[in-house]
This record gives C-alpha cells, sequence and structure tokens, in this order.
C-alpha cells in the first residue's frame, strides 16, 4: 500500500443521519444512510417506513462489512435517539468504531451528511410527481439514484471522478 492509502485508513471518517421523505399518498419513507467524508461515497443505506432502531443499526452494520482489516474510523451522527441506542453501541464497540456526535442543538456539526441530504432531494426528490408510488417502488428508484451518485455523478472537489473513480485511484475498493 502507497503511504496516502495508509494515512487515510487512519483517518478514515464515516457519517451518518436519518432523513424523511413524505410520499403524496400520506405514506413516510426514511432513508439512513452513511457517507465517506473522504470521497462523500455513501457506504451503506437502508430505506424503510420506520426510523428505528433496525433502521440505524442495518446500515451501520452493512457499513461495517465494508470496512478493510485495520480500519477502524469515526463515525459522527447528530445527538438522535438512534445513535444512542444500546445496540447501536455495541455494534460501534464490536468493530473499533470511535463514536463523535454533534453538539446539542447545533446541526451545523452534521453538516457533510445535511449537504448530502440536500443535493439528494434537490437532484432526486423535488420536481418528480410522485403520486401512485408505494414505499417498495420508492425505496427502488432511491437506491438506483445513490447508486448513481456513487458512480456516475462527477464532482468537482474530486478532479472531475465520481467516488468511485477517486476510490479506484487510489487503490481502495469501491
Amino acid at each position: 500500500e502507497n503511504t496516502l492509502v495508509k494515512m487515510v485508513k487512519n483517518i478514515l471518517t464515516l457519517t451518518t443521519d436519518i432523513t424523511e421523505f413524505r410520499l403524496p399518498s400520506g405514506r413516510k419513507v426514511y432513508l439512513s444512510a452513511i457517507r465517506d467524508c473522504f470521497d462523500s461515497s455513501v457506504v451503506a443505506w437502508r430505506a424503510g417506513e420506520r426510523p428505528d432502531a433496525a433502521l440505524a443499526n442495518s446500515t451501520l452494520e452493512d457499513a461495517c462489512a465494508r470496512l478493510a482489516p485495520g480500519e477502524r474510523p469515526v463515525i459522527h451522527s447528530d445527538r438522535g435517539g438512534h445513535y444512542r441506542w444500546p445496540g447501536w453501541i455495541s455494534i460501534c464497540e464490536d468493530n473499533g468504531l470511535t463514536r463523535s456526535m454533534s453538539a446539542k442543538g447545533c446541526s451545523p456539526d452534521n453538516a457533510a451528511m445535511e449537504g448530502f441530504f440536500g443535493l439528494l432531494k434537490r437532484e432526486f426528490w423535488h420536481g418528480r410527481d410522485w403520486s401512485g408510488w408505494a414505499p417498495a417502488r420508492f425505496i427502488e428508484e432511491l437506491g438506483a439514484w445513490i447508486g448513481r451518485y456513487n458512480t456516475e455523478r462527477r464532482s468537482d472537489a474530486l478532479g472531475g471522478r465520481t467516488p468511485a473513480e477517486f476510490r479506484a485511484a487510489l487503490g481502495r475498493a469501491a
């Protein structure tokens, strides 16, 4: 491994949160996502109709399954109950993650995640007619958008590359 990749493994920071989509039918879909601050990729996500422990914990478990041996990232969240529940704490401890939480009442502390949700809602959610969409179909379309975000959406911050291209250029798994 080159020195840069070794340094990145030592400073890996993930950020997470849950956002809500209210479909015209009145039903809601909640997205729990985890992003890598290094390249802005979404490394894990889950969506469902309840913002419960299972949703947050399963997203974290998916992210942990992708960690390379020796990676012990910081996971940053807001102060939501999801991130203070015993299950979440256990998953962090079992995988060597360091928990970091925003200061109480200070939403800018989780700006990286909030910024992603703003982009997602601007590019995916707003301006589309979601009438007649069942939650399962919506979640499928949401997943497709996240997949394209990681593999097709180019970023000036990444030198005009996608998150997947940026990772590959450094020899990291996509």
